[in-house]
């Protein structure tokens, strides 16, 4: 190759770098491009403290639903959640797609003789308790993989407290309640744990009101708004209150004040309420309104009770006025002086 050819080549390869430097010069005056300080996509992460508060919260004990379940309530349930089209609620009721469901609680898990349980059921020891009827409503799937009942569940646990109440009513000596756990001292934000405190002592309003109390709101009692009180915590869809009346689910009160505590003849009783010697004073009336299940433990009656001395006292007023001649009042004591 003569020395011709070799500039040629030289110049070549000269103006091919220049035209690159060229366009590269060129195109950065053109475009202004930045550098990028951090991550493109940015992905937050939960934080512990985020984490925690999505984090479910966890379901009161039944123990405490129960307590302020409404087995009418409950009843409504089974009905509008399409209970009543498998199963019969009804003493000796027949089995349908699911078993007859009267005396459940506290039954055997296969409780009802002659109908096919699946056999997840069938090896399930013990009663059914509260606690496992709560997990089974929740979730029948998980609390029994493989049963035949196809209901998803109900995820409301006061719903579910309000239909076991009600299932709770279904028998002739109704299971107790069990008792409500104690509540725990709750830790201070450093998450340190701290000794309970001892409760203070709870105010006068809240106990439950002695014979002398009573007796001091019956002299001034409503009758007629004792009466109202019946009709509106539901007294008349178990009981009749008219003289020579017909029982129901619970036994006619006409003349019940001062009676014996089984005072209708042909109702059957409780065993808990039949162990009561003893008339129907206005003491012991009270004490049974404000919490029948602790005045008689194991007693039919499913109402939870009425808090409030006030209306307690309008209700034993009005009750006390079904009688051709009514109970005296009691003396109201007078208050003890100190010292």
């Amino acid at each position: 190759m003569d020395s011709m050819e070799i500039n040629k080549a030289v110049a070549a390869f000269l103006i091919a770098g220049i035209a690159f430097m060229g366009s590269g010069l060129i195109s950065e005056a053109l475009v202004h491009p930045k550098a990028i300080k951090g991550t493109a996509i940015k992905v937050d992460l939960p934080s512990e403290q985020t984490a925690a508060a999505a984090a479910p919260e966890a379901e009161p004990p039944i123990a405490v639903l129960l307590a302020s379940a409404d087995p009418a309530r409950g009843e409504a349930g089974v009905k509008s959640a399409g209970c009543v089209a498998c199963h019969s609620f009804n003493e000796g009721g027949k089995a349908g797609v699911g078993p007859n469901l009267y005396g459940v609680i506290g039954g055997p898990h296969g409780h009802m003789e002659g109908y096919a349980y699946s056999a997840v059921l069938k090896g399930k020891q013990g009663p059914w308790t509260y606690e496992a009827m709560n997990e089974w409503l929740k979730k029948p799937s998980a609390y029994a993989p493989g049963t035949k009942m196809s209901y998803a569940g109900l995820a409301d646990p006061k719903k579910r407290a309000d239909i076991i109440d009600y299932l709770h009513t279904l028998a002739k000596e109704p299971v107790p309640f069990p008792a409500a756990p104690a509540q725990k001292a709750a830790a201070p934000a450093g998450g340190a744990a701290v000794a309970a405190a001892p409760p203070n002592p709870a105010p006068a309003a809240a106990a439950p009101a002695p014979a002398a109390d009573i007796n001091v709101l019956l002299a001034s009692a409503d009758v007629d708004a004792g009466k109202s009180s019946t009709t509106k915590l539901g007294c008349i869809a178990c009981h009749s209150f008219n003289e020579g009346g017909k029982n129901g689910v619970g036994p006619n009160l006409y003349g019940v004040v001062g009676a014996q505590h089984g005072h209708v003849d042909g109702y059957a009783y409780s065993a808990a309420l039949k162990a009561k010697s003893g008339p129907w004073t206005y003491a012991e009336l009270n004490e049974w309104l404000l919490k029948p299940s602790a005045y008689a433990p194991g007693t039919k009656m499913s109402f939870a009770g009425i808090a409030n001395p006030k209306v307690r006292a309008d209700v034993i007023a009005y009750l006390r006025s079904l009688s051709a001649n009514p109970e005296p009042l009691p003396a109201a004591e007078a208050p003890k002086q100190p010292g």
